[in-house]
């Protein structure tokens, strides 16, 4: 479990005033850097304006159930982010160790393709855990054992969660089973749009297992 966090935990982020770039992230951001598998990635925009995707995240109609729209808010007290504030969790968050964005898809999914400095914990990981496989995933998450056996989150990392996209309902699985093991729901946030509106914005990803046809 500890090789499944140990993911880049650190992360900076610039910006070029002297660069020309056509597709900046903001007006007034052109990029950002973050740390993954130890390297240090650029993420930024792709540059031809006439780009298109062509992978699965084309699809427009999945079969409901399983791949049915889900709700805004996957619980009152979670607070739901965009690209930009997840770029800003990395600079804020996950530079300083005080946060982690969590990719709850499978394990086939996260190694195809991911968000740079996500780290995996598929959903069904969370739903059939006990409390002592919970107790040690949230240990290595910052929480804190107290003497009594207590759990203690106040040190606990700040959680960014996200999967396929508005269509997906693995983010709500993992929110939802890691809530029943009372982890914080202040520390929680909800990246709606997933992994297909982070390609539609042409965002930098990373393959963690190249698939050779």
């Amino acid at each position: 479990m500890k090789k499944l966090i140990i993911v880049a935990l650190f992360t900076s982020l610039v910006c070029g005033d002297t660069e020309h770039v056509t597709v900046k992230l903001t007006d007034t951001l052109p990029y950002a850097y973050t740390i993954d598998s130890g390297k240090r990635i650029k993420i930024e925009r792709v540059q031809d304006t006439s780009n298109r995707l062509t992978d699965d995240y084309t699809k427009t109609s999945r079969p409901c159930p399983p791949f049915c729209i889900q709700p805004t808010k996957v619980d009152p007290n979670i607070k739901n982010i965009s690209e930009l504030e997840l770029i800003q969790f990395m600079k804020d968050k996950v530079a300083n160790n005080l946060g982690v964005i969590i990719d709850a898809r499978l394990k086939s999914w996260f190694e195809l393709e991911t968000i740079p400095s996500a780290i995996n914990i598929p959903f069904p990981v969370m739903q059939s855990a006990s409390r002592k496989k919970a107790e040690l995933i949230f240990k290595i998450l910052g929480m804190k054992v107290e003497k009594d056996g207590t759990w203690n989150f106040e040190n606990a990392k700040e959680l960014a969660v996200f999967c396929n996209g508005v269509w997906c309902g693995q983010s709500k699985h993992f929110i939802s089973a890691i809530l029943k093991h009372n982890y914080p729901a202040s520390k929680i946030s909800y990246y709606r749009s997933g992994f297909q509106g982070w390609k539609l914005l042409g965002l930098t990803t990373i393959v963690h297992k190249e698939i050779k046809k």
